[in-house]
């Protein structure tokens, strides 16, 4: 008999210290089908957490499960922040507390300039980074502030995006696939920015298909699989372990 090997020596991270962000004992369902089985995780105030697996592991599911959105259904389990259960709140309780989710397809809206898009933002408070502040860390979104959101370039929208969060006062900012599509160059200048957010005290949970790319920006690595957390642990010890990347990252 094969039996897989096992990589989940912390995996119930969530029963240590104290957290900034607590996943405890989460189930979520689409309909009928059972995505989130049982997962428990930690992360901490400034640092950034990335959240791997194979395709259809529950990675997304589990983003939006904490985001509180309508799918998936969240069945069992608990979810806070700063001490504030997230497990009893809507999607947009849960934004009014500081979570901000930047989802996979950016939800850019159009028929509004960039600035407009992040004007709406802080249309009510609470109001996170100034406008000015954004142009800073984004000099692309100053340089076209009166165009059209939806026509700026794929990078230049998942700027807009990551914008539009900060726009608003957040204290853990969630990323679905912020990497998606995008040229090398537009990567490094994503990352360069999360970074620079990070040292601003962000705290930080990415979820990324390019996982050697998420490991090289992340502090610690949670890895999914089936639903389930496999692996909670230092990014590095990920990077290093050829046989944790292969069975579950195909890396």
């Amino acid at each position: 008999m094969n039996v897989k090997p096992d990589f989940s020596k912390n995996a119930n991270m969530a029963t240590t210290a104290p957290a900034f962000l607590s996943v405890w004992d989460m189930h979520a369902y689409y309909g009928e089908s059972y995505i989130v089985q049982g997962i428990s995780f930690n992360v901490h105030e400034g640092e950034i957490l990335a959240l791997l697996g194979r395709n259809g592991a529950g990675k997304t599911s589990t983003l939006r499960a904490i985001a509180r959105l309508d799918d998936p259904q969240v069945s069992h389990g608990e979810i806070w922040l700063d001490h504030k259960p997230l497990h009893n709140m809507s999607s947009y309780e849960a934004a009014t507390v500081g979570l901000g989710l930047v989802p996979e397809d950016r939800r850019i809206i159009a028929g509004l300039t960039v600035e407009e898009n992040l004007q709406l933002a802080q249309i009510a408070p609470p109001i996170g980074w100034s406008i000015e502040r954004l142009y800073e860390l984004f000099p692309r979104l100053g340089e076209r502030r009166k165009q059209e959101g939806v026509t700026l370039s794929g990078g230049e929208q998942q700027m807009l995006a990551i914008a539009r969060a900060l726009a608003r006062d957040i204290k853990v900012l969630l990323l679905d696939e912020p990497y998606e599509g995008l040229a090398p160059v537009i990567v490094d200048e994503i990352e360069k920015t999360l970074i620079h957010i990070k040292e601003q005290g962000m705290t930080t949970v990415i979820v990324e298909q390019n996982a050697v790319r998420a490991l090289e920006l992340a502090d610690r690595a949670v890895i999914l699989d089936t639903g389930g957390i496999v692996f909670d642990g230092s990014a590095s010890e990920v990077l290093e372990n050829e046989e944790l990347r292969a069975e579950y990252l195909a890396i």
